[in-house]
């Protein structure tokens, strides 16, 4: 914790410097991007945790290879005990069978094809994280400068959680991204699918549809619909769409939201969650009416708002807004990616033999309470301060 917390603040003093140069020299950010490398392949180096979300990624992608329906069979079912590698085992919530959408599930079939191994899923997942990294030079060449991409790439998530532990969310973010930037170009169709691949990759990305409204033409819609429709085909039960544990996941895991579990209290959660996203579409579509002209940075903010009233917000669903917080206009955004590593105790509290359970009071008030003091101090600044009354010297 110690460590990371050292890395967090010198991430926030670097971006503050980022921000308030308008260029870097290209020295300075081809060194900023080795240095990331280095501290990206010790991480490398480091075995996936026993119960991180990689080894659930191996056993899906060698349950396709093998002729099943990872959103049919349960891990822990016994007829299927011969088919479990010594990575895949103990993964976790082996009671429930996948829950990932079927853009995650061919990719995980993608990797385990050339190694099935969690060391291949991270390389696979760094690689993805290199590419977002080249699609940010060419969007902030001639612009914000270049220099902005260390924002996205010294960030300390990205080591843990994808040189680290591997999370498919990074594939994600990079697909995302690539829609984004064909959103700029007005390369139409390109934009259409690549949002329809991230939401088939995780469905968080849902929210951002009100930012392509007149954007895109009803044909690049369809084609984006059919594309998903189609991925979606090898794993067709009875002519139904799966979707695995995803209901059982929105009813049942918690985890550092504070909103939703105030909520909670009177309202059902199948109720929240359409709250959650229904409060990502309309902050796009206030975006959208407010903010004519297209930045990619417009597409952190409804992400995060939906991520905000969400039941679970581990530390790696952050990796989707990680791309597009190149500019000053997401500073709070920048503040929660680093006041979110206190949650990590939960998982030392596990290494002590405790119980999987509710945060600590003081780690959700510092991760919320740094956010909410930071962005009162902004509104404040804002605050128009009206001329101190003259004295009348007759």
């Amino acid at each position: 914790m110690a460590p990371l917390t050292l890395a967090g603040i010198a991430y926030l003093l670097a971006v503050r410097e980022f921000f308030a140069t308008p260029r870097f020299s290209r020295r300075v950010v081809v060194i900023g991007l080795i240095l990331a490398a280095v501290w990206h392949i010790e991480f490398l180096r480091v075995p996936a945790g026993a119960d991180d979300d990689i080894h659930r990624y191996v056993w899906d992608g060698r349950l396709q290879r093998l002729g099943y329906n990872p959103y049919i069979v349960v891990p822990s079912d016994p007829a299927v005990k011969g088919l479990h590698t010594p990575e895949t085992r103990n993964l976790n919530n082996p009671d429930l069978p996948s829950p990932y959408p079927a853009g995650a599930q061919l990719f995980f079939r993608a990797v385990t094809a050339i190694q099935e191994s969690t060391f291949a899923l991270k390389v696979a997942f760094v690689v993805c994280e290199l590419a977002i990294v080249f699609v940010l030079l060419d969007l902030l060449r001639g612009k914000q400068g270049t220099h902005l991409v260390l924002a996205f790439a010294w960030n300390p998530l990205l080591a843990i959680e994808v040189a680290g532990s591997g999370h498919i969310d990074i594939v994600g973010a990079l697909l995302l991204l690539v829609s984004a930037a064909a959103l700029g170009r007005r390369w139409r169709a390109a934009a259409a699918v690549g949002l329809g691949i991230a939401i088939a990759v995780k469905l968080l990305p849902v929210v951002l549809l009100p930012l392509y409204w007149k954007r895109v033409r009803i044909r690049d819609a369809a084609l984006a619909t059919a594309v998903v429709g189609l991925l979606y085909v090898p794993f067709l039960n009875h002519g139904r769409i799966p979707i695995g544990s995803l209901g059982t996941y929105a009813q049942s895991f918690r985890f550092n939201g504070p909103v939703f579990a105030a909520l909670h209290q009177v309202a059902p959660p199948q109720l929240l969650v359409g709250l959650a996203v229904l409060v990502g579409l309309v902050t796009a579509t206030w975006i959208r009416s407010a903010a004519p002209e297209w930045s990619p940075d417009l597409f952190a903010w409804p992400m995060a708002a939906s991520l905000l009233c969400a039941p679970v917000v581990f530390p790696w669903y952050l990796l989707w807004l990680l791309p597009f917080l190149t500019s000053a206009s997401t500073l709070l955004i920048i503040l929660w990616t680093v006041s979110i590593i206190p949650t990590y105790v939960m998982w030392h509290l596990r290494t002590l033999g405790r119980p999987w359970g509710s945060l600590p009071g003081w780690v959700m008030l510092l991760e919320y309470g740094c956010v909410a003091t930071a962005a009162a101090i902004i509104a404040l600044r804002r605050i128009p301060q009206s001329p101190a009354p003259q004295c009348s010297t007759e």
